[in-house]
């Protein structure tokens, strides 16, 4: 395959890396003429999926989402789309060494580089967290040490959007992620959040640290079983030389109960950031305490060039906005795919419909239910929620709590706090719209939409670390999916799957 060119332009070169959803590739930009890297995704994993259009589905996804984050910790998305049969995901090459060999020839790894690398992962994250995304593979492999010392976290291809598939599971039947690195809520398939990001980050800083994973087996349920179960040896108990402060940081980074783990990667940096290197210290190439010892120093020293000053933009003159020719701008924007554009233009003509037609009126209710529908397709569930949240309030007040429209406005209200990792308040949002699905009596009922929100509590619960409730849960659902369904529908062997993983997991 070397030699290959990907849409007129890029030509394949040699393969630095395999994932979950392809191949990644060293190429060079013909057009631009420069060294980038291309993501394929491998047409036998398209075979292997339940739907090949699925696979593209969750590909374009992962594409348009990882270009939402701008960060220098991250890669830069330059391009993507497909080549015959192909997909590809063209990126910024990125030079130094990975966190693994950078920790093998620094044995030990000095626990000032430690703190440095994770303070620098922790405005990653904190960038990620926000879109919202779920990197769920933090480990060293994904991690690159730049000659200037700066980190920058190169795979987010197993990472999404926390969408309406919590469990996220690849066609074998297995949590995505790494074992060494898997939080006990990933591991039992439960609900996934930012919490399980900080989890990760406990486990690579405690191999930084110690040097070795806080749970090693010679199997990976082995692996996950003490994961969930064992608690890990305190890193002062290996380097006594470490302040107890980061000691005391890691083990909660490491905590089995989400909820006691750190509440975001904002608050984790805090923590490290007393114990960064002072300014002015001497840093050489591959040193990750560089960025803090001599913030924007330029590396190597080098005589570089004034940017020009931008020129301002001159505005645009004031119109009145056409809000009928805006929404078939939307529709024929969505019809092509052009999600993020669409998104833009129902934001900016709401303000005007309200204006022109009253904010209750038919027309602007439309406009922000397809406003919120297409935020959360966009993946900016941030935004969609306060969106969905006005329009239930709206519909319970014209038609009552058990209308139909007001249940799914909540629904999507809930999808979206799962999403964003807010556990409890998902959990408690969901279990107030299941009996107006679940009771004969009511005009909200649909038993497929009951199952489904049963299934999401059954995860939440998992997430949450309440594995008891988790299981009981499932367990009922199985038994009455099973009466509706009968043994055979895919709902059903999920949920014999998934109890059967807990169950390996305990007696293991």
């Amino acid at each position: 395959m070397n030699g290959r060119i990907i849409a007129d332009r890029y030509e394949l070169s040699t393969v630095i890396g395999q994932g979950g959803m392809g191949q990644v590739w060293t190429a060079y930009d013909g057009r631009l003429d420069r060294r980038v890297a291309v993501k394929l995704l491998r047409p036998d994993h398209m075979a292997a999926a339940t739907a090949a259009g699925e696979m593209r589905r969750r590909f374009v996804r992962e594409c348009r989402v990882t270009a939402q984050v701008s960060h220098p910790g991250l890669v830069t998305v330059h391009d993507a789309g497909s080549d015959g049969d192909d997909l590809y995901l063209v990126m910024q090459y990125v030079e130094g060494a990975d966190l693994a060999d950078h920790l093998a020839e620094h044995d030990p790894y000095p626990w000032q580089w430690a703190v440095s690398v994770a303070a620098q992962l922790c405005a990653v994250l904190a960038a990620v967290h926000a879109v919202p995304i779920v990197h769920r593979d933090l480990k060293p492999r994904n991690v690159m040490v730049k000659p200037d010392g700066t980190v920058t976290v190169l795979d987010l291809g197993v990472a999404s959007v926390i969408d309406t598939d919590t469990t996220r599971l690849t066609h074998t039947g297995s949590p995505i992620g790494s074992p060494a690195y898997m939080a006990p809520e990933q591991a039992m398939g439960g609900a996934v959040g930012p919490y399980t990001d900080l989890y990760a980050l406990g486990a690579l800083l405690h191999e930084l640290l110690s040097g070795n994973v806080p749970f090693s087996g010679s199997t990976a349920l082995g692996v996950l079983h003490r994961h969930l179960y064992e608690p890990p040896v305190p890193v002062r108990q290996l380097r006594p030389e470490i302040p107890e402060a980061l000691e005391a940081l890691v083990l909660r980074l490491l905590a089995k109960d989400p909820q006691a783990r750190p509440s975001c990667a904002q608050e984790v940096y805090e923590s490290l950031a007393p114990l960064l290197p002072t300014r002015g210290g001497p840093a050489g190439p591959l040193d990750p305490t560089r960025p803090f010892l001599r913030p924007h120093a330029p590396w190597p020293d080098r005589a570089t060039t004034p940017a020009p000053v931008p020129q301002p933009a001159v505005p645009p003159a004031a119109s009145r906005p056409d809000v009928a020719a805006a929404v078939d701008e939307v529709k024929r924007l969505l019809g092509e795919g052009s999600i993020t554009q669409a998104v833009d233009i129902l934001g900016g003509i709401l303000p005007a419909a309200a204006a022109e037609h009253g904010e209750h009126s038919p027309v602007v209710r439309i406009l922000r239910k397809q406003y919120a529908t297409t935020l959360m397709d966009d993946g900016q569930y941030r935004r969609a929620l306060p969106e969905l949240r006005r329009l239930a309030e709206d519909r319970e007040a014209e038609a009552g709590p058990a209308d139909p429209q007001t249940l799914q406005f909540r629904y999507d209200a809930a999808l979206c706090l799962e999403q964003l990792g807010e556990t409890a308040a998902a959990l408690a949002e969901y279990r107030a719209v299941l009996p107006y699905c679940a009771s004969s009596q009511s005009a909200g009922t649909d038993p497929a939409r009951a199952f489904d929100i049963r299934h999401r509590i059954g995860h939440l619960l998992l997430a949450m670390g309440d594995h008891a409730a988790a299981q009981q849960q499932l367990q009922n659902l199985l038994y009455d999916a099973e009466r509706a369904y009968g043994p055979y529908h895919p709902l059903p062997a999920e949920l014999r799957r998934a109890l059967e993983r807990q169950q390996r997991m305990r007696g293991l």
